[in-house]
């Protein structure tokens, strides 16, 4: 039987081992599941023949019954909800949120102006609820244990979506939640490219991480340490991890990557070719073993959680 969420915390699921050294873990969560079937496959292709151990499926995204069947085909590949408030459909018809899409159930692609736009509207703080609930109940109606909840383009992040998503931790059974933080000098010892954006969306996410603990802590959800994949987004080839990984210092982290396949016709969820370098470097023997190396025990968070 699962304990509340509200039991959880991030100290009780760190743990010595016999000898008394440290245990740590890692979360390798491929995004977008759903968003297409060359991202279904290039998610599969990393969990099968490569370190990738979670993922976040788009309930509304193009490709999410073939998603769904893949998920259940493979029951060691944990699945969490990636929460869809701008870039992509809403569940409701348009009828229901006029407020959040257009005519055609579509988010705004603007993600700040959307996400200022949740705080000013009253009819968008009405119904936010409303989506984000159609999202959880459509991911239970899937029959997948629901290991996490993150969003797309990190909407989930906006203070209303994240209070929202506490106050649906019990009926839902939310255990954890991403709330994005890594250090901004790690990034930039691998690559010091795109130096001022990766400064001012470091202090922007510190910010929100800083606001959101509290929030998911005072419901028992737990967020690991450090989550890895914001500040080099598209960009988390095989040489940055081989970079990145000796340099953290958690014990509980997660690294995310949008590994994808590309299949002609089909839309791309991030720059050209990107998909396929981050599937060949969560597919990277050299990566499996540098996290070994450094003491890192691949994990999802159903295992995590599961005597919490």
């Amino acid at each position: 039987m699962t304990n509340s969420p509200a039991k959880i915390s991030t100290q009780a699921l760190k743990s010595e081992d016999k000898s008394g050294s440290r245990r740590r873990f890692v979360v390798i969560n491929g995004d977008d599941f759903g968003f297409s079937s060359g991202v279904n496959q290039g998610i599969i292709a990393a969990h099968e023949q490569g370190v990738l151990t979670s993922t976040s499926l788009m309930v509304t995204g193009q490709a999410f019954d073939e998603a769904v069947k893949l998920a259940h085909a493979h029951p060691h590949l944990a699945v969490g909800l990636h929460l869809v408030l701008g870039s992509g459909k809403s569940v409701l018809p348009p009828s229901q949120i006029p407020h959040l899409v257009d005519s055609n159930g579509n988010f705004s692609d603007k993600h700040n102006e959307a996400g200022i736009h949740y705080h000013v509207s009253p009819g968008a703080r009405r119904e936010l609820p409303l989506e984000i609930r159609a999202q959880l109940e459509k991911f239970r109606a899937t029959g997948l244990q629901l290991s996490h909840v993150d969003g797309h383009n990190h909407m989930h992040f906006n203070p209303i979506v994240l209070h929202t998503l506490a106050n649906l931790a019990d009926e839902f059974n939310i255990k954890v939640i991403r709330l994005p933080y890594e250090e901004l000098q790690l990034t930039l010892n691998i690559d010091r490219g795109d130096r001022l954006m990766k400064t001012i969306w470091y202090l922007v996410m510190s910010g929100l991480r800083r606001y959101g603990e509290p929030v998911v802590k005072a419901k028992g959800i737990i967020s690991p340490e450090r989550v890895y994949g914001w500040l080099q987004s598209g960009r988390m080839f095989e040489e940055y991890l081989l970079g990145l990984i000796p340099q953290i210092q958690a014990d509980l982290v997660e690294i995310y990557a949008h590994p994808a396949i590309a299949i002609a016709g089909e839309p791309r969820n991030g720059p050209q070719g990107a998909g396929q370098l981050e599937l060949k470097a969560l597919q990277s023997p050299r990566v499996r073993e540098i996290l070994a190396s450094h003491g890192f025990e691949l994990t999802n968070y159903n295992k995590l959680t599961a005597n919490c």
